[in-house]
């Protein structure tokens, strides 16, 4: 591990004395008493000055708002039940809840130890845990950008839809319009409709030919031009998470007091109303019955292992960045425990919502519900779902709030992505920004908005996918793997839990440390292994995305994770004195 040639100096400056005792590495700082400290077992371990001008929060419940506003996002609702279906039912909940209990809840709870620890940013954090990961920290905000480019532009949809909405019948109710085609097949209220393979309903043909109107662009080639009324939608939502951010937590942790609760309260309207329908238990049981077989199945525990990691979000930097303004002694451990509970539940409960409306729809087509399940992603939220409110008593009413649910949800984890970047760059140049919090805020936002126009065109949503897979993907989990293995093995697992120990006053139990250790890395290595070497075709609708596309993407991906090799290199060249003089003086420094 490379040591950053200013760490020793800003260490003797926030570090007034140094005490030999207990273990090897412990630092106390002077003045009251560490808070870390056990008269049975004299450690003392650093305690971070903790600067009057940094933001704090405001109320406990800000934070903890906060931090369920990012975890639960619209994966929640689209991605958890369409993968629990797909992979064995009720079957999958056993390799979900494994999964979350020995890598996603562990990591999780180690990133808001880390942030709460040592009040920085995802890049100014490393030059306290290991200066050469540095780069890791610079990765992260790149791969935040590259989620704001199109996560926002699916908000932009969903705010479309809701003004869409505003009408006695919705427009996605019949084939009357006219962006329809002679393809599009009505079958709600009708007898002797015949559903072939070419039939598209008018919930499809709204979303592809009238929001997207991707039936202009023939593919990657040929996007075309911008579509002026999603630009407008996403300049409106941009200007949204401006006025949320640009003063910190103290405005964001007020607004996310309506963005997180909201779509609780519209998930429970949903639920009671999907229970009601008719042919609803028909979706149930086709979400929960186990289908055991399906537990012997790699690729079933690939999916929960995934489904947890993007789920819960450790590694995106912005755990760190929200437990930042956490007062030092707040119990992060409990906080880890409560949102990821919360998280889980959420994703489980989406599904019932979900699952009773694709019964009560096979129920009315007159098939089975897998024939009905068959969207994901996306289109599950703005074709197939629409398409069963506009069949519904109130479906003007029910319209309104589903969409509003959505772009709350949209809304939170946007809010988190972008607080990362914000908070790490201004903790990394605090001289430069510290005073201008609003400026940067501002240009961070125009940089997303800009950088948002590809996905705006006739053919954004193939962009849009590209993005989603390419961009986040393997990267964010290859720099979570890395994050946890600098953390437990080049910081040290003993100088972690010290840490810990110092804000709570009790140190983290075996089960955590082995976690840490080990499984969690090992669950993160298991992803990144098993992704690259089953990685199925990229298609949407039915288009399939060239192999020169591919490639693309995989640049993409490894924009963002190549300046962790870079910042490595670069470290270890301007770094004065050779390797070996170099970890000799780490060694000396680790023994005070």
């Amino acid at each position: 591990c490379d040591v950053d040639e200013n760490l020793w100096p800003n260490i003797q400056e926030r570090q007034e004395k140094i005490v030999l005792s207990g273990m090897a590495g412990s630092l106390a700082h002077q003045g009251s008493p560490n808070p870390g400290y056990n008269a049975h077992n004299p450690v003392t371990v650093p305690v971070p000055t903790q600067t009057d001008s940094r933001d704090k929060w405001s109320k406990k419940m800000d934070f903890l708002l906060s931090v369920i506003g990012f975890a639960v996002d619209l994966g929640n609702v689209w991605r958890f039940p369409y993968i629990c279906y797909q992979n064995g039912g009720g079957a999958f909940l056993i390799p979900y809840i494994l999964m979350a209990i020995f890598g996603g809840v562990p990591l999780f709870y180690m990133e808001l130890a880390l942030g709460q620890f040592h009040r920085t940013g995802a890049i100014s954090i490393w030059k306290h845990i290991c200066p050469i990961f540095k780069g890791i920290g610079y990765a992260i905000c790149i791969i935040a950008l590259y989620v704001s480019f199109y996560y926002n532009t699916i908000i932009a949809w969903a705010l479309f839809y809701f003004y869409s909405s505003f009408s006695t019948i919705l427009p996605w109710t019949n084939c009357d319009n006219a962006w329809n085609t002679p393809d599009c097949t009505n079958y709600f209220g009708m007898d002797n409709v015949t559903w072939t393979n070419s039939s598209r309903s008018p919930a499809e043909e709204f979303y592809t030919r009238n929001v997207l109107e991707i039936h202009k662009s023939s593919g990657l080639k040929d996007v075309g031009g911008v579509r002026w009324q999603l630009l407008l939608c996403l300049f409106l939502i941009f200007t949204i998470v401006y006025f949320s951010l640009w003063k910190g937590v103290k405005t964001s942790g007020k607004v996310v007091w309506v963005t997180a609760t909201l779509p609780y309260i519209v998930l429970f309207i949903l639920l009671i109303r999907g229970a009601t329908l008719p042919g609803a238990w028909r979706g149930v049981v086709f979400y929960l019955k186990p289908q055991w077989e399906k537990l012997l199945e790699t690729s079933v525990w690939v999916d929960a292992a995934a489904q947890i990691f993007f789920s819960l979000g450790p590694g995106f930097g912005v755990l760190l960045a929200l437990s930042s303004y956490n007062p030092f002694t707040n119990n992060c451990y409990r906080d880890a425990i409560v949102t990821s509970l919360v998280n889980c539940l959420t994703s489980f409960v989406s599904g019932f919502v979900i699952f009773t409306v694709l019964g009560y729809m096979a129920e009315m087509r007159k098939v089975e519900v897998e024939d009905v399940a068959k969207d994901k992603g996306p289109s599950l939220l703005f074709i197939t779902y629409p398409e069963a409110i506009a069949n519904m008593m109130g479906s003007t009413f029910f319209a309104i709030i589903f969409f509003v649910m959505m772009i709350s949800l949209g809304l939170d984890s946007t809010f988190g992505g972008l607080e990362a970047i914000i908070t790490a760059v201004l903790d990394e140049y605090p001289d430069q920004l510290s005073h201008r919090r609003e400026l940067f805020v501002l240009c961070l936002v125009v940089v997303c908005f800009l950088g948002s126009l590809s996905t705006l065109t006739y053919g954004g949503a193939y962009v849009v996918k590209l993005l989603e897979e390419f961009g986040v993907g393997c990267s964010i989990i290859a720099v979570g793997f890395l994050e946890a293995i600098a953390v437990s093995w080049f910081y040290g697992i003993n100088r972690f839990s010290n840490d810990v120990q110092a804000m709570l006053g009790k140190a983290p139990g075996l089960f955590w440390r082995v976690c840490w250790v080990g499984i969690s890395p090992a669950f993160l290595a298991y992803i990144i292994v098993s992704s690259l070497l089953k990685a199925p075709p990229l298609t949407l609708f039915d288009y399939k995305y060239p192999d020169w596309s591919i490639t693309v993407g995989y640049i993409i991906g490894f924009s963002s994770f190549m300046w962790i090799p870079i910042y490595m290199v670069y470290k270890l060249v301007w770094t004065p004195g050779s390797l070996k003089q170099v970890s000799g003086f780490q060694v000396a420094q680790k023994m005070l």
